[in-house]
């Protein structure tokens, strides 16, 4: 056991089993947090680099082992989030520690067999959480192909609202032009809440202009998202069809979810027996059984026919070069799956289109969790939490729970923190983007926007407390 100095102040006290990447991601988050971190796993030299790099204590042993629990205090923590490469290990972690302690417990699960019993085992294991990144990673890139233009989509205020991200080519309206001149010349309700221009990322006021080449996201509401690129001379249309690199879960799920919207679907896949068992269980697909890396096979499949290409094998170079060949062929909308984040600078040059990062996906909703538990006693709880622009920029959906400092109050009298922009306000089912003379009133949903991290309630928004 290897541990180090506790300097956790009113964190929670959370155990992490497995540390793989999604694990990994919720010890850098958590960590920085300020929770008091306890991490198991059976690999020793992984312990050891872990142990240097963070405040943590780590322990050597089988997570589901009630022996390895005691040894990792389970009968004082507050959560336990097991995240190992086994799902029947993952509920067993939690299982073990339900029995043995009072915490609350997430699993990770990925079969799709399990995936579709998540009600039922939930509430028969008395989980607060199963997650599935997988399944995460391809609700994320059939959002992007129903909406091609998006390079990233995030939904709030349960699917009314949404914030996308856009790049902005040469020759649209809105090169050279304000904001607030944005805003006054199209007739549609929606807010321009963060930019990035040559890797620095802005929170703007009215008065930023905008440039070709800018990264924005903006808000609107579902409906207004679509009027808004109209406007703005950006196609809307859904792609027709798909090439899948890869027949993994993440290709089954998006494959799955592809061919309910009405998108025709292709996969490549070497393995003869995981091609068969692909037919059995996704009977409108194409399945072919090849090398996806093989540049004739492509052509002989038609990939520069295609209208979007996503490759998802285990291998990150192998994506980037896919997704670089495809778009040497033709217009395709390319969708890159990448495992590890580094050289995210090289990455960023390589104008992928839509990157998406499964690890993030996972911890975002385990650490809206662990924020909302942290701050129970607040004014607000987090229904929501995006990560945007690597990670630099926070988007938190909060539920207004008790009057406070921020309601009752027109928001241009707020004293709000700097880099920071109320995004929108959903109230009784009605998705609307703020103006100086609103206000915010209890039962509304908020969403903020900040490049400040580890809010937790809604007043974290004010500059003074």
């Amino acid at each position: 056991m290897f541990k180090k100095s506790n300097n956790a102040k009113n964190g929670l006290n959370i155990i992490i089993v497995g540390c793989g990447k999604v694990g990994i991601t919720l010890i850098e988050q958590l960590v920085k947090e300020g929770h008091d971190i306890t991490v198991i796993d059976k690999n020793p030299q992984t312990m050891q680099a872990i142990s240097n790099l963070y405040d943590v204590m780590t322990i050597v042993g089988n997570g589901a082992s009630y022996g390895v629990q005691m040894e990792a205090g389970i009968e004082k923590a507050d959560l336990i989030i097991a995240v190992t490469g086994s799902d029947e290990l993952n509920l067993l972690c939690c299982t073990v520690a339900r029995r043995v302690g009072k915490c609350a417990g997430i699993a990770r699960v990925i079969t799709p067999d399990y995936s579709e019993d998540v009600g039922y085992l939930r509430s028969t294991l008395g989980l607060a959480m199963i997650i599935n990144p997988e399944l995460e990673t391809a609700s994320e890139i059939a959002r992007v192909l129903y909406l091609p233009t998006a390079l990233e989509i995030n939904t709030f205020a349960h699917g009314q609202a949404e914030m996308i991200k856009i790049s902005v080519p040469e020759g649209t309206i809105m090169d050279g032009k304000t904001i607030a001149a944005i805003g006054s010349s199209i007739p549609v309700n929606f807010l321009i809440c963060a930019v990035e221009r040559d890797g620095e990322v802005y929170i703007p006021s009215g008065d930023f202009v905008i440039k070709t080449g800018d990264l924005i996201s903006f808000t609107a509401s579902r409906r207004n998202v679509r009027e808004f690129l109209r406007k703005t001379g950006y196609k809307t249309n859904r792609v027709k069809d798909t090439m899948i690199i890869g027949g993994g879960k993440s290709a089954y799920y998006l494959a799955k979810q592809l061919l309910q919207m009405g998108i025709d679907v292709k996969i490549i896949e070497r393995d003869m027996k995981r091609c068969e068992e692909l037919s059995l269980m996704l009977p409108d697909a194409v399945i072919i059984n090849g090398d996806g890396t093989n540049e004739d096979l492509l052509l002989e499949e038609g990939i520069d026919r295609m209208d979007s290409f996503v490759p998802l094998t285990g291998i990150d170079e192998e994506n980037v070069l896919l997704t670089l060949h495809a778009k040497s062929l033709s217009d395709i909308k390319p969708i890159t799956k990448i495992n590890r984040i580094t050289f995210k600078n090289v990455i960023s040059d390589l104008e992928l289109g839509s990157v998406i990062y499964p690890k993030y996906l996972a911890s975002e909703a385990i650490i809206a969790y662990v924020r909302a538990k942290t701050a129970s006693m607040n004014s607000s709880n987090i229904e929501t939490l995006y990560h945007m622009f690597d990670s630099r920029v926070e988007a938190i959906e909060f539920k207004i729970d008790k009057e406070s400092a921020v309601t009752g109050k027109p928001l241009k009298e707020l004293k709000l923190k700097d880099n920071l922009r109320i995004a929108l306000i959903t109230r009784r089912g009605k998705v609307r983007i703020p103006k100086g003379d609103d206000c915010i009133s209890l039962g509304d949903t908020v969403v903020v926007v900040t490049k400040h991290t580890g809010f937790d309630d809604i007043e974290d928004i004010l500059a003074e407390r």
